[in-house]
């Protein structure tokens, strides 16, 4: 019985990870047409996020403002810009700066030599 029920836990926890991603798609058709909506997928997914306890991935909780919870496209709705040692992404709605660590391509050469 309790076999079961892990088992489905996965399958719904499964199933939520398939419509947080399916939501950023939306997002990223909308965004030329209705950009409020795309905020709106952008929302969902976090709340649905949250609701199933499953982690957003880097790549997709990067595309969020932390502060507005707006989608981020660069260029559109953010700022890129490189400074030190950190990607520094500015939201254009609510101006807040959300800064990511990277390393440079030196370091990465001396982590992996040829």
């Amino acid at each position: 019985m309790a076999r079961q029920r892990k088992n489905q836990k996965s399958l719904i926890k499964d199933l939520a990870a398939q419509r947080i991603d399916r939501l950023f798609e939306l997002a990223h058709e909308e965004f030329r047409q209705n950009p409020q909506r795309s905020d709106r997928y952008v929302l969902l997914a976090r709340l649905i996020g949250m609701r199933y306890r499953i982690r957003l991935p880097t790549t997709l909780k990067r595309m969020m403002c932390k502060h507005c919870r707006s989608y981020l496209v660069p260029g559109s709705s953010s700022r890129v810009r490189l400074r030190g040692k950190y990607i520094t992404v500015t939201c254009l709605r609510c101006n807040k700066q959300m800064r990511y660590p990277y390393k440079s391509i030196s370091k990465v050469e001396e982590d992996n030599p040829a």
